[in-house]
């Protein structure tokens, strides 16, 4: 029974030591990406009612979700996702502010995903949200600052893929699709299966143009000139109008002079129900899934009191941490800067120096020596433990400073 006790449950586990600190210094450099463009710090509950995340608000399946009852009998979940949680604050909180909301989070989120998917329940994802904001300014925004990010954590090879929902929304009105019709194309699209979709489309009667265009779609990514090859093909104006949105964001990231980091995909849709227009994600080597995920959802503060448009994005930071660490990406952490080894006649002193260290801003371990230990040992530990210096109190009241070197050279 106590063997047990010391393993957590499927689908989670402990971050420790150096790995800890590396995933904290990650996200602390990430958020500083968030403040400088001038977003202000949000936090909501890891558990909301059940209805905040409903199918047409929600990412995940009620099935997917972790439920449990409070006291009054109300079905309550642990967050599945964090942007319904922040539009129902923003209809709560800023239901009389009209100009745009600029807010980011570092939160945990908790999906009930089946064993043999391999993936983590709980995750640690950060992220922003623009709220109120329906340009093209704010989708470029948005993606310049997925980038920034990136590359602020260490990534040096990445790619961000960017599509548009309403390309494929115009595509299945212009052919008279019903909503179970159009939910078995996107997912043969989204898995670019092109038999199934031949297979689906071959059985309707539309116009050729439109009928080639389907069968196009699992193959229309690459660079804005690819996609722009088929606008002649285009009829109907909500998918033309998605073509010309995504020229606009273009046009906007060559300003910010990001444009070699993307890449865009009219065959990319999303399981997020709510997302209405732009959506994106961002990959890189050394994890089989996207690191990033995001876009536009115009109407899902509507279901909240507030009807205005807006766009965000999440960073999984537990992929971000895997794909670093497999392309052996090293992360600079806050190291101790001092270890103060005593006796115990140094002690008093021991602790004065340690004091007067702390007040200057310097990290400082006290540690009291033991007998059976000798200080060549504690000065390898020290060097081991990233420690910038030691200084030795021994009983006389004399200290000194011995010096670290990194492990695997000789100590001093």
């Amino acid at each position: 029974m106590a063997v047990s006790l010391l393993h957590t449950p499927e689908g989670v586990r402990d971050i420790y030591n150096g790995e800890c600190a590396r995933k904290l210094a990650v996200q602390d450099r990430i958020s500083g990406v968030f403040h400088l463009y001038g977003y202000e710090d949000i936090e909501t509950p890891t558990f909301e009612y059940f209805d905040i995340f409903n199918k047409e608000r929600g990412s995940v399946t009620s099935q997917e979700m972790f439920k449990f009852f409070d006291r009054d009998n109300n079905t309550l979940v642990l967050r599945p996702d964090i942007t319904p949680s922040i539009a129902r604050c923003v209809g709560k909180y800023f239901s009389d502010e009209d100009s745009p909301v600029r807010l980011c989070y570092r939160e945990r989120t908790f999906t009930n995903n089946t064993s043999y998917q391999g993936r983590l329940k709980e995750v640690t994802q950060t992220g922003v949200e623009l709220i109120g904001d329906d340009g093209s300014g704010a989708d470029g925004e948005m993606i310049a600052m997925v980038i920034d990010s990136l590359k602020v954590a260490g990534l040096k090879e990445f790619q961000v893929e960017v599509g548009q929902v309403d390309f494929f929304r115009g595509l299945t009105e212009e052919a008279g699709m019903d909503g179970e019709t159009c939910g078995i194309l996107r997912e043969l699209i989204e898995n670019k299966n092109y038999f199934g979709v031949e297979d689906l489309v071959s059985g309707r009667k539309m116009e050729a143009p439109l009928k080639e265009l389907f069968l196009k779609l699992p193959e229309l990514f690459g660079s804005l000139e690819e996609i722009r090859k088929i606008k002649s093909m285009v009829t109907n104006r909500r998918s033309l109008a998605a073509i010309e949105r995504l020229e606009k964001v273009q046009a906007i990231l060559e300003l910010y002079g990001l444009s070699e980091y993307v890449s865009y995909d009219l065959g990319m849709l999303s399981k997020y129900r709510y997302y209405t227009g732009i959506i994106f994600k961002a990959y890189t080597y050394g994890t089989g899934d996207y690191i990033v995920n995001g876009g536009r959802y115009d109407k899902l503060l509507e279901q909240f009191g507030k009807a205005v448009p807006a766009v965000g994005f999440a960073i999984v930071i537990d992929r971000l941490m895997m794909a670093m660490s497999r392309q052996k990406i090293h992360v600079k952490t806050g190291a101790k800067d001092c270890l103060v080894l005593y006796e115990q006649e140094g002690r008093d002193g021991a602790i004065g120096l340690g004091r007067r260290l702390r007040e200057q801003g310097k990290r400082t371990v006290l540690m009291k020596k033991s007998s059976k230990k000798s200080l060549e040992e504690y000065t390898k530990w020290a060097a081991e433990q990233g420690f910038g210096k030691l200084v030795w109190a021994d009983g006389t009241g004399e200290t000194a400073d011995i010096r670290l070197q990194s492990p695997g050279k000789a100590g001093g």
